[in-house]
């Protein structure tokens, strides 16, 4: 009973060691994005855009997410996606993505060609960690109408992390996707991604959810947040967004009513 006590110490105590090692790596690689007071920036994760079929969770939610996307580009925000915006474990491949959600992904593209847009890798598309990946498959498409390449999102880099520095208090708003804790969802993203592939998809086409999903993993999400608190603990209390994989409409709330008590924090202090 000691020894298996014992390895299981030892395995815990492994995975947040590595949790830590892969967090730092995310917080030091981070592109580093200047904000000042009159910046606007608007948060999404986790859209999971799919090939508008019945295992595409994002259909159903396509037309108030494009209302919203181009409400907050006349706005003049800065759209930021925090990973896994595209559903590359269900579906093989990016172009019938594209081809589904046209008119998004030309939204999202004005957002590219203005540099308002800025992209975080996540589990479900980690293959755009990939930069060879990511130009031959989003710089340009194909438009069947003209016969010809047209640029899509030409020059684009996804990154693991991004920080969001504030030019005149250096306060940092630190985001990522999150599954850096995760150390499944992190070494061993292409296991996952075969076993959806070959089995959950076609369930989820019967109405049969992914009982794996980590929404429904309520134990390993308690960990995976424990994970990240400690490391923020261990950081100075660093302000992190991160995806907790809760329900997404109370998620996204919460990361807008977060910003706005950052807002309102910053300016109390340039006040003072």
């Amino acid at each position: 009973m000691l020894h298996l006590t014992m390895k299981h110490f030892l395995f815990t105590f492994t995975i947040m060691f590595s949790a830590k090692k892969r967090l730092d790596k995310a917080y030091n690689k981070a592109k580093v994005i200047p904000f000042n007071n009159s910046s606007k920036f608007i948060l999404f994760s986790d859209c999971h855009r799919g090939d508008n079929s019945f295992a595409d969770d994002f259909a159903n939610n396509r037309n108030i997410y494009f209302h919203a996307l181009k409400h907050y580009y006349n706005k003049g925000f800065s759209y930021a996606e925090l990973g896994d915006g595209d559903e590359l474990w269900e579906n093989l491949s990016f172009e019938s993505i594209l081809h589904a959600h046209k008119n998004v992904y030309m939204l999202m593209k004005k957002f590219h060609d203005e540099e308002r847009l800025h992209m975080i890798w996540g589990n479900h598309d980690m293959v755009y960690r990939n930069q060879n990946y990511v130009n031959k498959h989003l710089d340009t498409y194909f438009d069947a109408k003209t016969g010809e390449n047209k640029d899509l999102f030409c020059d684009i880099t996804y990154h693991e992390g991004i920080v969001l520095k504030h030019s005149e208090t250096s306060q940092e708003l630190f985001l990522l996707h999150g599954h850096q804790a995760d150390w499944w969802n992190y070494l061993f993203w292409k296991w996952s991604r075969f076993m959806v592939r070959v089995l959950w998809k076609p369930l989820n086409v019967m109405g049969i959810a992914d009982p794996t999903s980590p929404a429904k993993n309520y134990k390993e999400l308690i960990k995976v947040e424990r994970r990240t608190k400690k490391w923020i603990t261990e950081n100075k209390n660093l302000i992190t967004i991160q995806v907790i994989h809760t329900d997404l409409v109370f998620q996204n709330l919460v990361i807008l009513l977060f910003l706005m008590m950052v807002v309102v924090y910053t300016q109390e202090v340039l006040l003072v």
